[in-house]
């Protein structure tokens, strides 16, 4: 029997904010009856249409699934549209006081739904989580059982360093069916943590603020601007203090309605490459 917390157990038994938005901003589906778990989320928007001031949600799934979309709602409420996808699946746990780990697919369930939702908002690319709606395909599908891509299932991998196989599986259902996929499980689990090691073996122990300022810009100039310049943008480093880097994005970047994923981007990349606790900042100039 699962040791559940006493707050999830208040957010199961009374739920905040169950329903629809008529006239919702944004719309978030994930996860499929079929599978046993399904989650929908709606987001109503201030008059700026990047703050979020009310969010509801219908769900159909156990306690936890329950659980976890109230506390969503109740953590977006309030942040502006990146500031909410910032949230992680963990962070929604920690805010329930846990959740057993057989069931920490139930608060990966509620970011993806969040995600989903902001994407289709600002008209850029649907991440893909499930067969249940017709995204366009985000990599190679490893488990054709719940729909799950290698590339979703190595973002969860990284998110939450996970080491096992049966660690995925109580974090996204992947391999908890007919097990099939579980070899490629493993060879992604592999590939993830090589990755994290090569890039944390990149990170200079310690840096003097000349050295990490040199970083930051090598990182920009070898890492980042080439993606955008691929994409007919660019960005400009605006300023450095500390551990604040400003910029300001050029060309086809500039006044891009998804230029919070590209900040999101630029920020963790150089807490990869540079040190990890650098924050991003887009500015107008």
């Amino acid at each position: 029997m699962w040791d559940y917390t006493d707050k999830v157990k208040e957010h199961f038994l009374n739920p905040r904010n169950v329903g629809e938005i008529e006239n919702a901003d944004a719309v978030g589906e994930v996860g499929s009856l079929a599978c046993g778990d399904a989650l929908k989320l709606f987001i109503k928007l201030d008059d700026t249409k990047e703050r979020i001031v009310d969010a509801k949600f219908q769900t159909f799934g156990c306690g936890s699934a329950i659980a976890s979309s109230s506390a969503l709602t109740e953590m977006i409420k309030g942040k502006t549209l990146d500031e909410a996808l910032g949230v992680t699946n963990k962070e929604i746990a920690d805010f329930l006081g846990g959740l057993p780990e057989e069931k920490m697919h139930c608060s990966v369930m509620g970011q993806e739904a969040l995600e989903v939702a902001i994407a289709k908002y600002r008209g850029g690319p649907v991440p893909t989580h499930d067969h249940g709606h017709e995204h366009e395909q985000e990599g190679e599908i490893v488990c054709k059982c719940f729909g799950l891509t290698d590339g979703f299932l190595k973002k969860v991998i990284s998110q939450n360093r996970l080491h096992t196989a049966e660690q995925v599986t109580h974090f996204t259902k992947a391999g908890g069916a007919c097990g099939g996929c579980i070899p490629k499980i493993k060879e992604l689990i592999a590939e993830v943590l090589g990755e994290q090691q090569k890039q944390e073996s990149k990170k200079p122990e310690r840096l003097t603020n000349l050295r990490k300022m040199q970083l930051i810009q090598e990182v920009l100039e070898n890492e980042v601007r080439p993606l955008l310049w691929a994409d007919g943008g660019d960005l400009e480093l605006i300023d450095i203090a500390g551990n604040a880097v400003q910029i300001a994005f050029r060309k086809a970047c500039a006044g891009c309605a998804s230029s919070g994923y590209t900040s999101r981007f630029v920020e963790q990349k150089l807490r990869e490459l540079v040190a990890d606790d650098i924050t991003v900042e887009e500015v107008q100039g």
